[in-house]
């Protein structure tokens, strides 16, 4: 580097990707550092078999799993310009309204958030602009306000999937088109394919790299290095993050910018933090609260295969609509149970991955006459759910929590997809290996003794170190978080600007 960055920020994911893009034209300096590279455009990009069989795209890494004494297991964590949002489904869906308010759950009590949704609004809003959202308002009851339409129409669901909405309306639910960030055309051109899972080199995805870098690098003061591993912060004696040490290309370096932002997601940010510790710092940085690792939640899900041997599934990719009838009560007046949407198109070459002694065949001929859900609920936030380093290795102490709730739900949906047609209903539970809404970790809240941010993602002990990706979130939930980081992500940069680049 020829000229010290003003900012710093680690990780190119849907949080610092964003932070990045709403940085643009303020003057400020920026350089993220981002651990992988480019994802190439290759075949096994549109290779069921590649992803889902053979795990091309899994990272050379273990965490390890405490409720199995500290086993190791290889995390869907994916380390390429765009984080993981290049894998991601999409789906670009706002918290509801009461998510921001204390709810009551049968696993416990949601806690009110430090800010209100009218508060994130105008973010949200914008977030669905820059990600050039697909949607249509209007038809879930659960939506809340918005104060802009999305910047383009709705997806239309393939013939197959009309059919299935049209039948779910007839037993009362409330199918509503999922907001999504893709085109659609320019996706299908490249290969008929499922987008759920499958890894985007620009064709299609609206993700952390085609929306939000891509905006933030038409900035000439914003540029981005790859193949930057960061290894540790080093705080000074006045608190500040003195120093990002990285390496790349096999090369020890340094950089030591006015801020500096973590984004490297809700594991890894927690991860980096509590191994930067010091003398001064012997819990971590960051970590004057020991809320750091705490809180981890990762959404409770699962998938349900609805099969009807009279209903022939000849969609492609599937992914359109979900409903909220079951997200603020079970219907009856009770407790909230969560949300329901579409899975990618999941074929017999998908299933093989989970069912890999049943010949391909007989999956597709399942897959044929089937039609694939996911069922998601909230995670509670436990202090005793956490991430945990032990020298180099991360461990994983997640405590599941909600799963009555989430049983409940898996009930309530077999009786209506019975109702609607289809008389048999075949369930998959995702386990930890797979925590692709990992949130939490770090905190924000305006208690330092109870949280480790302030409500703008500044580290309360640290006055020039942020964390802007979704460890901040002090809920998870029950809906995909993507698009509330990177409305809080664009907060965040409205705050820097405002308060001016020198912290």
């Amino acid at each position: 580097m020829l000229m010290t960055p003003d900012i710093v920020i680690i990780g190119s994911g849907m949080g610092g990707s964003t932070l990045a893009a709403g940085l643009a034209g303020s003057g400020a300096k920026v350089l993220i550092l981002e651990k992988g590279r480019q994802l190439a455009d290759r075949p096994e990009n549109r290779d069921a078999r590649a992803i889902f069989q053979r795990g091309f795209f899994r990272p050379k890494e273990n965490w390890y799993d405490a409720a199995a004494n500290n086993a190791p297991f290889n995390p869907g964590n994916y380390y390429y310009v765009g984080g993981n949002s290049k894998f991601y489904g999409a789906v670009l869906i706002r918290y509801r309204a009461e998510d921001f308010e204390a709810m009551e759950h049968d696993g416990g009590v949601s806690p009110a958030w430090p800010i209100s949704y009218a508060e994130m609004e105008p973010y949200y809003s914008r977030a669905e602009q820059l990600y050039r959202v697909r949607g249509e308002l209007g038809d879930d009851p659960t939506e809340p306000h918005h104060s802009k339409p999305y910047a383009f129409a709705a997806i239309k669901d393939e013939p197959a999937l009309a059919a299935v909405r049209a039948r779910l309306k007839k037993v009362g639910l409330h199918p509503a088109s999922l907001p999504l960030g893709v085109d659609i055309d320019q996706w299908l051109k490249k290969a008929r394919t499922p987008w759920d899972a499958f890894p985007d080199a620009r064709t299609g995805k609206m993700d952390a790299e085609t929306c939000g870098l891509a905006t933030a690098l038409k900035d000439p003061n914003i540029t981005i290095e790859t193949g930057a591993e960061v290894t540790r912060l080093i705080a000074g004696p006045d608190g500040r993050i003195a120093t990002v040490a990285y390496t790349q290309d096999g090369e020890k370096k340094t950089v030591s910018p006015a801020i500096v932002v973590l984004s490297m997601g809700a594991v890894k940010s927690a991860a980096m933090l509590l191994a930067s510790k010091s003398d001064a710092y012997p819990n971590g940085l960051a970590n004057g609260s020991d809320s750091v690792g705490r809180y981890f939640m990762s959404h409770n899900m699962t998938a349900m295969i609805a099969v009807d041997p009279r209903f022939t599934n000849d969609a492609i990719h599937q992914k359109t609509f979900g409903f909220n009838d079951f997200y603020l009560s079970d219907g009856k007046g009770g407790k909230p149970l969560g949300n329901m949407q579409l899975l990618g198109r999941v074929s017999g070459t998908i299933l093989k991955a989970n069912v890999p002694i049943a010949p391909e065949w007989s999956l597709d001929l399942l897959s044929r006459h089937a039609v694939d859900f996911l069922a998601m609920n909230e995670d509670l936030p436990d202090p005793e759910s956490r991430i945990l380093v032990d020298g180099e290795r991360v461990i994983m102490q997640w405590q599941r929590s909600n799963m009555e709730a989430h049983r409940k739900l898996i009930r309530v949906m077999k009786e209506r997809f019975h109702a609607a047609g289809f008389p048999l209903v075949l369930t998959h539970h995702f386990d930890g290996r797979t925590p692709s809404h990992q949130c939490g970790t770090v905190r924000f809240g305006t208690d330092p003794r109870e949280s480790a941010l302030d409500i703008f993602c500044r580290a309360h002990d640290h006055k020039n170190l942020f964390v802007v990706d979704a460890s901040f979130l002090p809920t998870s939930a029950a809906v995909n978080p993507a698009l509330t980081i990177a409305a809080q992500a664009l907060r965040t940069a409205d705050h820097m600007i405002t308060t001016g680049f020198s912290a």
